[in-house]
């Protein structure tokens, strides 16, 4: 019998205003520690990051936070949910709770958002861990880009249908398997029916442009960097992760055995004493 999932309970009590719509978010951890920002990916929220964030809490002030068109954050027609946008809201978040260079841990597209918001939107960090990020061209799945073209048709189909389209999706990213409560956490705010539209228009919206403009960039990166990277990962192929820690000046690479593309679910233990290691001494 598989054991009940312990940490569904899952909440953020906090709101502000974003460029792209109300941005929900929680705060962890002594207020006078150095503080730590964990930016997630799609098609996920911060409730991927529950566990880490717990965790190293007992060490740091952990901001966690729903991109805008995610999780508990507003979700509108005609929203701006583009990578960009989303760099814009890490950036004006980061000046909102009055940190100076917290360090960022980000996810998948989260990636893309941090490193966006580092270069592009000036936001400062103190250091970088990147998860199994979109960082380099060329990227989108088949069936992503299948999304991105014919979202409109994939809009007109049956609430059933679409319910199995994302179940499907979403546990492709883990390697050994979701636990069933995760799993329906992940799945619920796209069923909804702001959910579903916002589920194909976050998908339409994001193209390879939002990386293809930074990644000339990477070696001007001057902080401590650390790469971590599913050895199982289907959706980004570790070799992605070598290249990418080969154009980043000092880049630590990190391999994860046995997860998939969502490490915080699938190796949570490895992935936090990574990251609390690399908080602590930047290797």
């Amino acid at each position: 019998m598989t054991a009940p999932d312990q940490n569904t309970g899952w909440t953020l009590d906090r709101g502000c205003a974003g460029p792209s719509g109300e941005i929900r978010w929680a705060a962890l951890g002594p207020a006078d520690a150095p503080p730590v920002v964990l930016v997630h990916g799609t098609p996920f929220s911060s409730y991927v990051w529950r566990g880490p964030a717990r965790a190293l809490a007992a060490e740091h002030r952990v901001y966690v936070w729903d991109l805008p068109g995610y999780g508990a954050s507003e979700m509108r027609p005609g929203q701006d949910v583009t990578l960009d946008a989303q760099a814009r809201a890490l950036a004006g978040l980061i000046d909102h709770w009055g940190l100076t260079e917290p360090a960022v841990v980000a996810h998948d597209f989260g990636g893309c958002v941090a490193l966006r918001a580092h270069l592009l939107h000036g936001a400062g960090y103190s250091r970088l861990a990147l998860v199994d990020p979109v960082a380099l061209a060329p990227w989108g799945s088949p069936t992503y880009r299948l999304l991105a073209e014919h979202a409109d048709t994939f809009r007109q189909l049956p609430d059933a249908l679409h319910e199995a389209l994302v179940h499907r999706y979403i546990s492709s990213a883990s390697h050994p398997g979701l636990h069933p409560d995760t799993h329906a956490r992940l799945v619920a705010p796209w069923l909804t029916e702001a959910g579903k539209d916002a589920f194909y228009r976050q998908i339409e919206q994001n193209d390879q442009r939002f990386t293809d403009d930074i990644q000339v960039r990477y070696g001007e990166l001057e902080l401590p960097v650390l790469v971590c990277w599913g050895a199982e990962d289907t959706w980004i192929p570790v070799a992605r992760g070598r290249e990418l820690a080969g154009l980043i000046p000092g880049a630590e690479l990190r391999i994860i055995e046995g997860a998939g593309h969502l490490v915080q679910e699938d190796a949570p233990a490895e992935l936090t004493a990574a990251l609390g290691r690399f908080l602590r001494t930047g290797r």
